[in-house]
């Protein structure tokens, strides 16, 4: 049976990746002839993220969104648990999504290309002037109007749902770009594809997004990073879940997105 699992994540982790440069290729073709930035990322949330979802054997549930306006520029603070949470968040809210990512993800054919045609930012947190190089291009995308995900863990956890320390980045970010924060918590995928070798198992992934938290006058980062916490703890608990790491402090050893 083991070594039927193996055979079959292999097959599966063949075909996403092959799923993944067929699809890259067609929207940076598109993007090209058409001269629409935007395109690849509508692209992302109505073809390449459901297709991943349905190879790795992920059921997502999404739960009623909330009554905000997904055009207006903001910041979105999700958990990380595993590489899926990208699929499940293109897939599951209506934004044209650039993430904050780890500037090794440039240098990966095709993924790279992509990221860096659509505009996401990559950050060297061991850098830390090149860290708050990579923080004033994401405050310049929300300024020009655009959406930001942001994972303020800064990696994925380990465990059911265990929010590691945040990053004080992303909310210096949102305090001085004025934008709301809006919490997205998921639970599941790291059950679905842990971190960590070729290891998928089928299972449903849960999604919920929360209120936006506005960022009002004269709050800092820390204020708003705790926030942030709490409302991250609270919707896991909503979706039935432990909110495991609500005895946790979030707060950061670094300033680093």
């Amino acid at each position: 049976m083991k070594a039927a699992w193996g055979i079959l994540n292999v097959l599966q982790l063949v075909l996403m990746v092959a799923w993944t440069v067929a699809w890259i290729s067609l929207a940076l073709g598109l993007m090209v002839v058409t001269l629409n930035r935007e395109l690849p990322l509508v692209l992302a949330r109505r073809a390449w993220a459901p297709g991943a979802l349905w190879l790795a054997g992920a059921r997502l549930h999404v739960e009623p969104l909330p009554a905000l306006d997904f055009g207006a520029p903001c910041i979105f603070v999700m958990n990380h648990q595993s590489a899926l949470d990208i699929c499940c968040a293109f897939a599951a809210l209506p934004s044209n999504l650039r993430f904050v990512a780890k500037h090794t993800l440039a240098r990966v054919p095709f993924l790279g290309w992509y990221m860096w045609a659509t505009g996401m930012v990559f950050v060297n947190r061991g850098n830390r002037f090149q860290a708050v190089q990579s923080l004033r291009r994401a405050g310049e995308a929300i300024r020009s109007g655009k959406c930001i995900l942001v994972y303020p863990e800064g990696t994925r956890s380990r465990g059911e749902f265990a929010l590691q320390p945040f990053k004080r980045g992303p909310f210096a970010l949102a305090v001085e770009a004025r934008v709301p924060l809006v919490p997205v918590a998921v639970e599941g995928t790291g059950r679905v594809m842990p971190a960590g070798g070729v290891h998928i198992r089928p299972g449903t992934v849960r999604l919920k997004v929360g209120a936006p938290i506005e960022v009002r006058e004269g709050m800092d980062r820390d204020a708003l990073m705790n926030e942030a916490h709490a409302a991250l703890v609270a919707l896991h608990r909503e979706m039935g879940g432990a909110g495991a790491g609500s005895e946790r402090s979030p707060r950061a050893r670094t300033p680093a997105l």
